[in-house]
């Protein structure tokens, strides 16, 4: 890692490039503890260089990041008579089929806003927007969770207020699109996210109006802002997809990607040749609220079978572009609950 120069030893007692191969093949769970150890090696494991460089030899790990519905009615209590849910974040992770739950956001102690946004950027997830939990009025906050300090810290607020917006993250940056503003009125907007700088930057406009649409971001090529629908058109979701070329900074249209009619809130997935398809059309199990939530060659999707039946959690195979069968997975009870949005981290 040519980044790294150091005047001493990483481990005293070997060449710096066996203490570096050492370091690197530590589990991400260690590294809040091993970050203790000196000043050098904290620096080495919250550098963004030693992520992509761990990356590159394998030594990542892909976890799910879930907007849940917790039962108590606050994140770390019972809930009480007439109260609903609130939400967090838990944590999946596929290797060996364990769940956590993420610490509270210290703005909002007893549950997230509403119908936020996550994505993953540089090993760290980001969490934007949505309504205030008490209040119901939308917020512009964003916040970054660490996962070697395993603390979280606010960013710049989102230049404006919005929500249901389609949201996608690469090369440090987060892009999100679309949405609809305080007075419900749908956006064309787009602006992108630099985590590093804690910058906005705005990007040039949509096609057209696009509420409640799907941000997918396609290899390190593209973000497509996938279907929604304008503010004179309610519910009447689009076929089509603006997208968003990151090395030509510009936008195309792509018609006929999506069913009309079909809200595509979370449910996109990317199918045989490249295509986009619909998690909920992949079993009646998951037909009501799916989530789809790629860990590589594997995906963790969530759904009912009915409105208001119970949420289940499968994992499915893909390769090639081939969509396996549904795997039926045991979840502790207080993990099983609804499922609002979510990304993969590769920590």
């Amino acid at each position: 890692m040519e980044s790294f120069e150091f005047s001493t030893e990483l481990v005293p007692g070997l060449p710096n490039e066996l203490g570096l191969e050492c370091l690197t093949r530590l589990p991400y769970t260690a590294h809040r503890f091993a970050s203790g150890v000196c000043h050098r090696w904290r620096d080495l494991f919250q550098s963004p260089d030693f992520h992509f460089h761990r990356k590159n030899l394998g030594y990542t790990q892909k976890v799910a990041c879930l907007v849940q519905a917790f039962s108590g009615g606050t994140v770390n209590e019972p809930k009480r008579p007439g109260e609903l849910p609130s939400y967090g974040i838990s944590v999946f992770e596929s290797l060996n089929r364990g769940w956590y739950r993420l610490p509270p956001v210290p703005k909002y102690p007893n549950g997230l806003p509403l119908f936020c946004q996550l994505a993953s950027c540089e090993g760290k997830l980001v969490v934007m927007g949505g309504w205030n939990p008490v209040s119901y009025d939308p917020v512009a906050d964003v916040f970054i969770y660490d996962f070697t300090t395993q603390q979280w810290r606010q960013g710049k607020d989102m230049p404006s207020k919005r929500s249901f917006f389609a949201i996608g993250a690469c090369s440090g940056r987060v892009y999100v699109a679309g949405g609809h503003d305080e007075n419900k009125n749908a956006l064309r907007t787009a602006w992108v996210y630099d985590l590093r700088k804690d910058e906005w930057g705005q990007l040039g406009e949509l096609s057209k109006e696009r509420d409640e649409c799907e941000g997918v971001v396609i290899g390190e090529d593209e973000f497509w802002v996938v279907s929604g629908y304008g503010t004179e058109r309610q519910g009447q979701f689009d076929g089509s997809a603006d997208v968003y070329g990151f090395k030509s900074g510009e936008w195309r249209v792509a018609e006929g990607i999506w069913e009309p009619g079909q809200c595509p809130r979370s449910s996109v997935g990317i199918g045989k040749g490249g295509k986009l398809m619909n998690w909920a059309e992949l079993n009646t199990a998951v037909r009501v609220g799916a989530r789809g939530i790629m860990l590589g060659g594997r995906v963790l999707v969530t759904g009912s079978e009915y409105q208001g039946g119970p949420h289940g959690f499968y994992m499915v195979e893909v390769k090639e572009g081939q969509i396996g069968k549904l795997e039926k997975i045991n979840v502790p009870d207080e993990f099983s609950g609804f499922v609002q949005s979510g990304c993969f981290v590769e920590i």
